[in-house]
């Protein structure tokens, strides 16, 4: 009878693991890059404070157990906690991603490539605490940035997660695993080690970012993931080996489990263009497919405000990957439900001529107004649209919003094809996310303090010479 064992024969490491590995410990970015990047740093800072408003975020932050303190530990921003790396990964990358508000990346998977901050700052911080020089400087942390930035949006070009069921918050795991490890004085092994186990872990479903289980944990799922990352790469300086088929190997690896035996395509080898053409959110803190059809209806509001009982139809073209991921009716059941939903969006655009994370309570969506205007909106499918968004020239997210009224009138169909914070209107955008940052300090810091983190950002040599330790106390509360 033939022998029905298993060759135990170990294999290389997967190549697409080894590459990532290669590109964290020899890539340089490039000055583009860094520009943006110190931007990216400002934007999910604001971002993280403005979080603090909203105690449905600020329940998850502080120890696992209660009263545990760290004399010496990672600080989170914006509050007086001192944690493990570890959580403190989680805290700060929940803050930056609690309001759907932080950059994002759209491609075949979508994602917030700055989820990965939470991994960085905790590592950063941890060590500058410990080192007498406060290394790492933040240019330090911007070039580890680029490259969390990267490996999560280069693999997600045209690898689709959401397809097979998967959450994109997998890919932050990666990024962040391997850029931790890295951090903290891996060297290319220990880092082939980490990522592995990063692919090698069960991936979180997108059941709780899809109808009708929309919910809070699509907001601290990032950190959740960023968190996991700094465990990795700290077991893997512990001595934990790689699994070196994670991805390949037949029946039990990703590719067979998840992914129908497909390897992942790389479109391009990994450098700066992520950061270079990131995605920031300017104006709402709107799920991105749906920035551009608010700012149509913003642009609409004062022809419909005072007609808004004489809408018929409301008629919004949109890309596919809004139809399938935030087109929606019925029920909304909370507020990552309507962060969730174009029509919802459009309608507060339409109705009030803004939109503000304060939109998304309860309070607001009590107004019967939301619901009936909703109830008469129209979803179409642009080809077009849904053609340049995935076209890497364009990379637009192009929407359209037209309103039709009982006479028989209607307004002009406005498109807008690009959102501000695209690159394509990048400098448009600076004074926006700078405001928006301003906004952010005043809420929760004193004016002498606004003022020192302002002239921080404001010299390009003395924020990069800066050390984390003394960057993270400007942005600790008292």
């Amino acid at each position: 009878m033939k022998n029905q064992s298993e060759t135990n024969t170990r294999p290389p490491i997967d190549a697409e693991i080894a590459r990532i590995a290669d590109y964290v410990h020899d890539y340089s970015p490039t000055d583009n890059a860094l520009a943006t990047a110190r931007l990216c740093l400002m934007d999910s800072i604001a971002c993280a404070l403005m979080a603090q408003a909203y105690p449905a975020c600020t329940r998850h932050l502080g120890p696992v157990v209660a009263g545990a303190d760290f004399a010496d530990g990672v600080r989170v921003i914006g509050t007086t906690f001192r944690l493990d790396p570890i959580k403190a990964a989680f805290d700060n990358g929940a803050l930056i991603c609690w309001l759907d508000f932080n950059d994002t990346w759209l491609a075949a998977e979508w994602g917030h490539p700055s989820d990965n901050l939470g991994a960085i700052w905790a590592v950063g911080d941890y060590l500058s605490q410990r080192a007498s020089s406060g290394k790492p400087l933040l240019a330090d942390i911007l070039a580890f940035m680029i490259k969390a930035h990267e490996i999560q949006g280069v693999l997600a070009l045209a690898n689709s997660f959401n397809r097979v069921g998967l959450d994109h918050v997998a890919l932050v795991k990666v990024a962040s695993s391997a850029v931790s490890t890295a951090m903290l004085g891996g060297g290319r092994e220990q880092t082939m080690a980490a990522i592995s186990h990063a692919f090698a872990d069960g991936q979180s479903l997108r059941v709780y970012r899809h109808a009708p289980n929309t919910g809070s944990r699509k907001s601290w799922a990032a950190g959740d993931a960023a968190s996991r990352g700094v465990k990795l790469a700290i077991m893997a300086l512990a001595g934990e080996e790689a699994i070196p088929a994670a991805l390949s190997a037949k029946t039990w690896g990703l590719y067979d489990v998840s992914f129908g035996g497909r390897p992942f395509v790389l479109e391009r080898d990994y450098g700066s263009y992520v950061m270079e053409n990131i995605l920031f959110k300017v104006s709402y803190p709107a799920e991105f497919h749906a920035q551009t059809a608010v700012e149509c209806a913003v642009r609409l509001h004062p022809l419909v405000a005072g007609r808004l009982n004489e809408i018929t139809r409301v008629c919004i073209d949109t890309q596919a990957s809004a139809v399938r991921i935030i087109s929606k009716s019925g029920k909304l059941y909370n507020s990552a439900d309507r962060d969730h939903c174009i029509q919802y969006m459009t309608a507060i655009g339409l109705i009030f001529g803004e939109l503000n994370a304060e939109h998304y309570e309860d309070a607001v969506a009590a107004d019967e107004r939301i619901d009936i205007i909703r109830g008469k909106m129209e979803i179409s499918e642009n080809p077009c649209y849904s053609r340049d968004y995935m076209d890497p020239e364009k990379r637009s997210i192009a929407n359209a919003v037209q309103v039709f009224f009982a006479d028989g009138s209607k307004t002009e169909k406005i498109a807008m094809e690009y959102p501000l914070g695209h690159k394509k209107r990048r400098a448009e955008s600076i004074p926006f996310l700078q405001a928006k940052f301003d906004g952010a300090l005043d809420a929760v810091f004193p004016a002498p303090r606004r003022a020192a983190i302002n002239a921080l950002f404001a010299d390009e040599a003395c924020l990069c010479q800066t050390p984390m330790r003394d960057f993270v106390t400007l942005f600790t509360a008292d």
